[in-house]
């Protein structure tokens, strides 16, 4: 029997998933309808403004490669190497926090450019 934390810890893999499938619909369906997103680039925006701004009209990521990830409770935190469709790739890690069976907040914290 699946855990609330190892729930959690696959709907993440899902959402990194659907972030390189191109599934905005799947993604939406993930975050709470409070839910809020900040970053060094973006201080706690809501929703529609991560859509709007966070949501890629073009493709430039092509994989993420999960390093790290935990879970505990309402909270998990992920790092990650991202690889872009230009061949360049960093690292970032993020902090969630869930409310039920939706992502109610990310903060992201940018990392180093990696080959």
């Amino acid at each position: 029997m699946i855990n609330s934390d190892q729930h959690r810890a696959q709907m993440l893999r899902d959402l990194y998933a659907a972030y390189i499938g191109h599934r905005k619909d799947l993604v939406g369906a993930m975050l709470a309808e409070d839910f809020t997103f900040s970053s060094p680039q973006d201080n706690h925006i809501d929703r529609t403004a991560y859509f709007e701004r966070c949501w890629p009209n073009e493709p430039a990521l092509k994989a993420f490669d999960i390093e790290f990830l935990t879970v505990q409770g309402d909270e998990a935190v992920v790092r990650y190497r991202a690889e872009m469709t230009d061949g360049k790739a960093f690292r970032n890690m993020e902090s969630f926090r869930f409310d039920g069976d939706r992502i109610a907040s990310v903060d992201v914290y940018f990392g180093r450019n990696t080959t």
